[in-house]
């Protein structure tokens, strides 16, 4: 085995070890080092991606589980590239990123086209799929933003996402509802904000006792970037958004004008 840094994915393929244990084992961890001779500890850091596994250690893993060599080929192909410090993700696989998010301590987020998955309604969700063509995120992971002691998160979200008027203007006016709802997080970047327009969508997800990394998505892939390069990078860019996105009462007068005169004269008597 080889002590290294964990990554999204290697703490993803931990995982999926460890529930490999629970189901077919039914073995808690002490007792599973046990039947393989390893240390306790030897088990736990590899079920939370804490050390890279040698070729042997995951056969002597999986075939504990029961598992056979086809099952052990394709566990080895995707664990190769597990601590790789950018690594693409087919778009369709969630798991890592709800993994990461459920992590998190802290979530910085920006998106300019869009409303970020964490703050969709279901409605805003399908209209997006239906103009993509893109799978429904699974919204579910929003409730990592309801537990108690959850990650403390802004969301930059550009002017020019609040003008794409995906669904109608029902559904738009019920996904500002939302964002007002949770404007103490939303920070809008003003639409005058130019430069800010041309800067990718990414998120920063910083951790407890984990490196800090930046996902990046597009119909093609999901990129999870923890180079000091890519960290660096995003911070320079969120520190670029701070300085020009409107404070949390500007944004949340902003959401309103977005949402109409008529709900604006309703949000006033909430106030």
């Amino acid at each position: 085995m080889t002590v290294t840094t964990s990554t999204a994915y290697s703490r993803d393929l931990g995982d999926e070890l460890r529930r490999l244990r629970q189901r077919f084992t039914g073995l808690r961890g002490r007792a599973m080092a046990q039947l393989l001779g390893w240390d306790p500890s030897k088990v736990s850091n590899l079920e939370h991606g804490k050390i890279r596994g040698t070729d042997i250690d995951l056969v002597q893993y999986l075939t504990a589980c029961g598992k056979d060599i086809d099952f052990f080929e394709d566990f080895q192909r995707r664990y190769h590239n597990a601590f790789d410090a950018y690594f693409a993700q087919d778009p369709r696989n969630l798991r890592t990123l709800a993994m990461t998010e459920a992590m998190a301590t802290t979530i910085t987020a920006y998106d300019v086209l869009t409303v970020n998955s964490l703050l969709q309604t279901p409605r805003y969700a399908r209209a997006l799929q239906a103009a993509t063509g893109q799978p429904i995120e699974d919204l579910d992971r929003q409730a990592v933003m309801r537990r108690p002691g959850g990650p403390r998160c802004v969301f930059y979200l550009h002017e020019l996402a609040l003008r794409m008027r995906l669904g109608g203007a029902g559904v738009m006016e019920e996904q500002i509802v939302w964002l007002l709802a949770n404007s103490s997080i939303v920070r809008v970047v003003p639409e005058e904000a130019s430069t800010a327009a041309f800067q990718s969508a990414c998120t920063l997800f910083e951790f407890e006792k984990a490196s800090p990394l930046v996902h990046a998505e597009s119909d093609l892939a999901r990129v999870f970037a923890q180079g000091e390069t890519a960290v660096e990078r995003s911070r320079k860019l969120f520190d670029l958004l701070d300085a020009v996105a409107l404070d949390e009462t500007q944004s949340r007068r902003r959401l309103a004008e977005h949402r109409g005169p008529t709900p604006l004269r309703a949000l006033a008597r909430t106030q």
